[in-house]
């Protein structure tokens, strides 16, 4: 090939036709010739019969390119022009005409600050040159796609645009960081991608765009280009409002959701809702049931549905199952605008094995660690991510930032954070490795983590940081400064198994168990909790919660009601399942709907609004909320009544606050002239009762009024003899004149 040694020296022609060669962008595009004097074109264009170079602002032909081989490779000189401009090509192909502005021509669309930010692990942006993003670049509008592929030979962008030929686009390196770009105008939003990575071996594997905003739905897992389309937020006033929203003295009653299997539409049950399906039905329902927050399980892009999204492959993409990026935008602005905030499920501690995502994303071990003592998951037969790389560390901060910034979510909550703090976490002896001071702990990801918590507090003033933190861990709620993880609540998930575990036990052996019920207030002032009865607590042969209580229909429902008002009294923010509200039978099936045809039955019925009366007495009485994190803000009156099964404390705060005094009793037995010790003399408001006839109960109560005499009783001044109801909850609270009833006043009816 003699004949191509004005535009390619030194064999670079074979180099390019045989992939062998460093910078394509050195080889392709217009380049300077002849010391300066001349310009040419080269391009490779396969199939291509001719190609001319036409001007892009005036649209004149400038020159033909000779056609070099019958592999497609083009070059020509552009006469007398010396000065580089934007051209395209106008190419002529056996059935048809295109004109493609040359992507070779562009010069890099990357800065030095973010490439530095991006290696360094702090990078909270890098989804805004990483993947694919819109750009007009020289007033050219395009798509610049990029990737991290350190260990690549070559990286092409493959997709509809180009036949799949991975000869087409092969992407400009970056040796010093491992990036690699191309920006490539006329790409439509909705095309198809991946990159096909040139392992050093030779080897070639397509994989889907780690950053990719939006994937193509299951069985196939191709990357597609993003609409350019924003969404115009309404929500300003709410994003001031929760700046100012000290979360820990503020009501949090959380409704987890799996929106998957919440309600189903269609003919047959089984079509997903989508996001404007949302607003009209989810979201009325959470404010009728009172709830404050909206917990969503994960719902960035997963390939298998019964991974519940706790097994995402994209992380930036929304699941294709319930809409589009703005769908999602616009059902978090009308959760806004409806007064509620919105969590999502995020999921960092581990990522799937699927041949397209992350895993050995170039061949090598990019995102895990090689060693599979630290690199992988024994119960989930999963990767872990290596917290210790920068860029590791970049994409998944970027992630968090993502999903509060584009989205306006109000929190995260991290799964499985117990996973991440312990190397021996679920292993045998010899199969894990110590830290560098010969400890179990991961110091690189308790690094990540408080640096994590700390960037996001700063950068989203009034947001929630939660952690799934299943062990002893010490100050997961302590700031970082402190050498806390820096998490704003925790899950108290020993809370959960020892009262579940008590509910569990037949009344008669309650007695032998009265600690599972009172021991949690032994530690419950030492981080941050939020007593959780997550979707976890009703899968994998667990049985729903009504299921989980012995005895008849009539005590499963009466002790699942006194349970939820002993966790409503209980310090702590509040978490329940969707289902649980109004006490689904059946264990969760995240391929259907909840069983919404049990709200025919009035026991349904009972549950679900005595759920919703706890979270507006909740909401109404500040004393519950504003004193979690205060230890004197709960006293026991009665802790060690374990022959009765009768628990009784008071909820107390400053000199504006009105006490709330609970009364649960855990076994079938009504106990009538039973001494309560409490603060003050005079009337006490019975403001619920779940037993009353409203909730489904016997109707034993006290009336809706008890009057308190000055007869020291459990370390208080003054007492009063209540009915305590079998199996229920009542609460109580001072009439104070001049003062506004609190709660909701549906007290049993039946005199004492």
């Amino acid at each position: 090939m003699t004949h191509n040694a004005p535009y390619f020296h030194d064999g670079a022609d074979i180099a390019l036709l045989n992939g062998d060669y460093i910078d394509v962008f050195s080889l392709l595009g217009m380049h300077s010739i002849n010391q300066g004097k001349a310009l040419s074109v080269r391009c490779f264009l396969r199939g291509a019969m001719s190609v001319d170079v036409v001007g892009l602002k005036d649209n004149r032909k400038v020159a033909s390119l000779e056609k070099l081989n019958d592999e497609g490779l083009f070059a020509g000189s552009l006469g007398r022009r010396v000065k580089p401009f934007l051209y395209k090509l106008r190419v002529e192909y056996p059935l048809c005409r295109q004109e493609i502005i040359d992507p070779y021509q562009f010069a890099s669309l990357l800065n030095a600050d973010d490439l530095f930010l991006f290696g360094e692990g702090s990078a909270e942006r890098a989804y805004e040159f990483l993947g694919a993003n819109w750009r007009t670049h020289q007033g050219v509008t395009g798509v610049h796609f990029c990737v991290w592929a350190p260990n690549a030979r070559r990286v092409s962008l493959v997709g509809d645009f180009n036949h799949w030929d991975s000869a087409s686009h092969v992407m400009r390196q970056h040796l010093a960081n491992g990036l690699w770009e191309i920006f490539l105008p006329g790409v439509e939003a909705g095309a198809h991608y991946k990159f096909e990575i040139q392992r050093q071996s030779g080897e070639c594997q397509t994989k889907a765009d780690p950053y990719a905003k939006v994937m193509e739905c299951p069985p196939h897992n191709a990357s597609l280009v993003p609409p350019e389309a924003s969404h115009e937020w309404q929500d300003a006033a709410w994003l001031e409002r929760r700046a100012d929203t000290h979360w820990h003295q503020a009501p949090m009653s959380i409704y987890e959701v799996h929106l998957g299997s919440w309600r189903r539409k269609g003919e047959d049950g089984q079509a997903y809702l989508d996001y404007q399906d949302l607003v009209r039905e989810l979201i009325p329902y959470v404010q009728q049931q009172g709830f404050t927050h909206i917990e969503l399980m994960p719902i960035s892009e997963y390939p298998f549905d019964g991974s519940w999204g706790y097994q995402p492959v994209g992380l930036f993409a929304p699941s294709h199952r319930f809409g589009d990026a703005k769908g999602l935008k616009a059902f978090v602005d009308a959760c806004h605008g409806a007064g509620i905030a919105v969590l999502l499920d995020w999921v960092v501690a581990h990522f799937p094995k699927d041949s397209h995502g992350l895993a050995r994303f170039d061949g090598t071990c990019l995102y895990e660690h090689e060693d599979p003592r630290q690199g992988t998951h024994p119960d989930w037969d999963t990767l872990i991510y290596n917290y210790g790389r920068g860029e590791v560390q970049s994409l998944l901060l970027s992630n968090a930032c993502y999903w509060l910034r584009e989205f306006h979510f109000d929190g995260l909550r991290l799964d499985a954070v117990s996973s991440m703090l312990y190397l021996d976490y679920s292993r045998e002896a010899d199969q894990w490795l110590p830290n560098a001071e010969g400890g179990r702990e991961n110091l690189e990801a308790i690094a990540f983590l408080q640096n994590l918590n700390r960037r996001l507090y700063q950068a989203f003033p009034g947001i929630c940081m939660i952690a799934e933190e299943s062990t002893a861990w010490p100050g997961v709620t302590q700031a970082t400064e402190h050498k806390g993880l820096g998490f704003g609540f925790k899950w108290n998930m020993g809370w959960m198994n020892d009262s579940l575990s008590y509910l569990g036990r037949d009344p008669l052996y309650r007695s032998h168990h009265h600690n599972q019920l009172t021991f949690s207030l032994m530690y419950a002032h030492t981080e941050q909790f939020i007593l959780s009865l997550s979707h976890d607590e009703v899968v994998h042969g667990k049985g729903s919660l009504l299921h989980k209580i012995p005895g008849d229909d009539w005590q499963k429902f009466a002790t699942l009601r006194a349970y939820y008002g002993f966790m409503w009294g209980h310090p702590g923010k509040k978490l329940l399942f969707m289902g649980n509200e109004f006490a689904q039978r059946d264990e969760w099936r995240h391929g259907r709907s909840l069983d919404w045809h049990l709200l025919e039955y009035a026991p349904h019925q009972g549950v679900q609004a005595w759920v919703r009366d706890l979270n507006a007495l909740y909401r109404q009485q500040r004393v519950l909320a504003a004193t979690d994190h205060v230890p004197g803000g709960f006293v026991w009156l009665d802790c060690d009544n374990s022959q009765s099964s009768v628990f009784a404390f008071m909820r107390r705060g400053g000199p504006e606050d009105a006490s709330l005094i609970f009364v649960v009793n855990m076994t079938p037995q009504l106990h009538q002239g039973f001494r309560l010790g409490l603060p003050l003399a005079g009337k006490y408001r019975e403001c619920l009762n779940s037993d009353s006839h409203c909730y489904g109960g016997s109707n034993q109560g006290n009336a809706g009024l008890v009057v308190a005499e000055p007869e020291p009783w459990q370390g208080q001044a003054c007492s009063a003899l209540i009915t305590v109801p079998p199996l229920a909850c009542i609460v109580l609270t001072p009439v104070i004149a001049g003062a506004t009833p609190g709660g909701v006043a549906c007290a049993a009816d039946t005199e004492a």
